[in-house]
């Protein structure tokens, strides 16, 4: 499968911002800790539904090229998404469903919900399923360290956050965020232990607006797997997924797209 030129542009960019960052002077608190919500705010859907398109390309040195399609749904004002797969026609009709703080998938094969985590890898990528879903960074870490640094030719603030509650994905994450917008353009996630285990980098994003609302949502999203991977003709190439988001809409969706039945339903079209 090619690439078109744009998203072969938007990849480049991404990569750039996986290894560039130079530090800077110090940020106050106070200052730090409004930009961080910021940060978290800009994840989030609470006035409004929120849907659109996703294609998600997993990239795995070697092997070559995957690609899924989706159309995810969210009601982020009483945690509830849902994620139904358009693409390939093997995995049609598949989902995912947050309700009532659970995840369930559902396979149209066997015609069953599975219990299923915000851990958990989505359709054998290095994406995980918290990955569409909003981020809270201020209640779920506190933050550890902070400084100004520069990402390419971004000013940015570097968080290093450390979880403050045990129902987070990652122990230990950095954040590099954009000091105009208040826009994530970088993220690494740590084991406890220390070890990066993943490398994500937003390098644009678009704006979406209706009835008076407006949001800034990424065009693109490249995730570095920094434990998978493999040498080619003598450098380590690691396994990567590229989110590109399109026909977003902040509409109202009818409730039943949040439920059970509705992939029942859509598992069958």
């Amino acid at each position: 499968m090619k690439l078109n030129m744009n998203l072969k542009k938007s990849i480049f960019s991404a990569l750039a911002l996986l290894t560039l960052s130079f530090s800077a002077s110090a940020i106050s608190m106070a200052d730090a800790k409004s930009l961080l919500k910021k940060a978290e705010d800009s994840t989030s859907f609470y006035q409004t539904d929120f849907t659109a398109s996703y294609e998600v390309v997993q990239e795995k040195p070697g092997e070559g090229r995957s690609v899924t399609n989706a159309t995810i749904y969210r009601r982020d004002s009483v945690s509830k998404w849902t994620i139904l797969i358009t693409a390939p026609l093997k995995d049609k009709g598949k989902g995912y469903l947050q309700t009532d703080n659970s995840i369930w998938f559902y396979d149209p094969a066997d015609k069953r919900f599975t219990f299923s985590s915000s851990k958990d890898k989505f359709q054998g990528t290095n994406a995980n399923t918290s990955d569409f879903a909003p981020q809270k960074y201020s209640t779920d870490y506190s933050i550890e360290n902070i400084e100004e640094v520069k990402l390419g030719k971004m000013d940015c603030v570097l968080f290093t956050l450390k979880a403050a509650t045990k129902d987070v994905d990652y122990p230990q994450i950095k954040l590099w965020v954009t000091k105009d917008d208040g826009l994530t353009r970088k993220k690494e996630d740590y084991s406890l232990s220390g070890q990066k285990l993943r490398t994500t980098a937003i390098p644009s994003y678009q704006k979406v607006e209706e009835k008076g609302k407006s949001y800034q949502i990424p065009v693109n999203m490249v995730i570095q797997d920094n434990l998978k991977g493999k040498k080619i003709n003598g450098k380590m190439n690691y396994e990567k997924t590229i989110i590109s988001i399109s026909n977003a809409t902040l509409a109202k969706q009818d409730d039943a797209v949040y439920t059970k039945p509705y992939l029942e339903l859509m598992s069958g079209k």
